[in-house]
């Protein structure tokens, strides 16, 4: 006698029902930070488009940013946190290699015993656990999953370098994905590309850091390398998933692009031919570059600012360490 698995499904479309964000609770600018590096307001703002940058205090982690913003998207979602049954967590500052960030956050917002993990993957990273979501929930793995990316890139930051540090802050994004009538999340197009992964990284390891042969280990970048890389390859990823949605620029409503740089974000408007009537995510102009939380930060800001955008859509993509990418059409909440 042959036995046939079974195996689950679940629904046909899902979406995202709400955004949370928490960002650290201290406002840096630019003229704090400029005599490590010899440098200027002036040069910082017109190379980056950064004013300031959110910094959290030291007794705050990345899990506790994480944790009040997946509090909030619960809150916002209308979902019970008992109904979360599995949390994602993008992330590359997690105070410690393990325990994950996510078992930690799903016990403190009333989610345990929900399925956790990390995802490492750097700026792409919240596309990423966005496209896990989706695939999980459709699959019948799970109803409904949080998502968030959370850094402290505060704690990975070197003063005196001038390729990043100053580019750098801290805060958590996150989202409640759920069942849905409609298609609320798009195809995701993703990918990456190792053999540039000295073009943005960590310049040690803690094993050489343990062994007292380098320094703590800090974030590095080749600025030209990421730049063009940026803006030329990841273009065309960016159109990719429109084509996969089936959408067109002018059907969209907002464009949230990884917060690398303000000169890369208007290439990249430019690049896409965006017209005019598309709001552009631009949250890194009081915030910084953080990493797996800038696009759900750069989102929440945006739909407080633009409450109107509800309900349109919106391309949203990331890039980043390892030369990783990853790109989706949403529904906005």
């Amino acid at each position: 006698m042959t036995v046939t698995l079974k195996q689950s499904t679940g629904p046909a479309h899902t979406r995202i029902y709400a955004y949370g964000a928490a960002r650290g609770e201290n406002l840096v600018p630019n003229d704090d930070l400029v005599g490590p590096i010899d440098s200027s307001d002036e040069w910082i703002r017109q190379r980056t488009g950064i004013v300031t940058r959110a910094r959290a205090s030291s007794d705050v982690t990345a899990i506790d940013l994480a944790t009040d913003a997946v509090a909030e998207a619960i809150a916002r979602s209308g979902v019970a946190p008992s109904d979360v049954d599995a949390v994602i967590v993008s992330t590359i500052s997690n105070p410690k290699q393990t325990p994950s960030v996510s078992a930690i956050v799903a016990d403190r917002v009333g989610a345990n015993p929900a399925a956790a993990y990390d995802v490492n993957a750097a700026c792409a990273g919240f596309a990423y656990g966005v496209a896990q979501a989706d695939a999980l929930i459709r699959a019948g793995a799970a109803t409904y999953v949080a998502v968030v990316g959370t850094e402290k890139l505060s704690d990975i930051v070197d003063p005196t370098d001038r390729s990043i540090s100053f580019l750098l802050g801290d805060g958590a994004g996150a989202v409640i994905v759920g069942p849905s009538d409609f298609p609320g999340i798009g195809p995701t197009v993703w990918g990456s590309d190792g053999s540039k992964a000295d073009a943005v990284g960590m310049n040690h390891t803690l094993v050489e850091f343990r062994d007292g042969v380098t320094p703590w280990p800090t974030l590095r970048q080749e600025g030209p390398t990421v730049f063009r890389w940026a803006v030329w390859e990841m273009v065309k990823v960016a159109r990719r998933a429109l084509e996969e949605a089936g959408v067109e620029p002018s059907d969209l409503a907002a464009f949230i692009p990884h917060q690398a740089n303000m000169r890369i974000i208007d290439e990249f408007a430019k690049q896409l031919g965006l017209p005019e009537s598309v709001a552009i995510g631009r949250d890194i102009e009081t915030t910084g570059n953080t990493s797996a939380a800038s696009i759900p930060l750069a989102t929440h800001r945006l739909l407080e600012e633009r409450p109107e955008l509800s309900g349109g859509l919106a391309l949203q993509i990331g890039f980043g360490a390892g030369l990783v990418f990853g790109a989706q059409v949403v529904v906005l909440p």
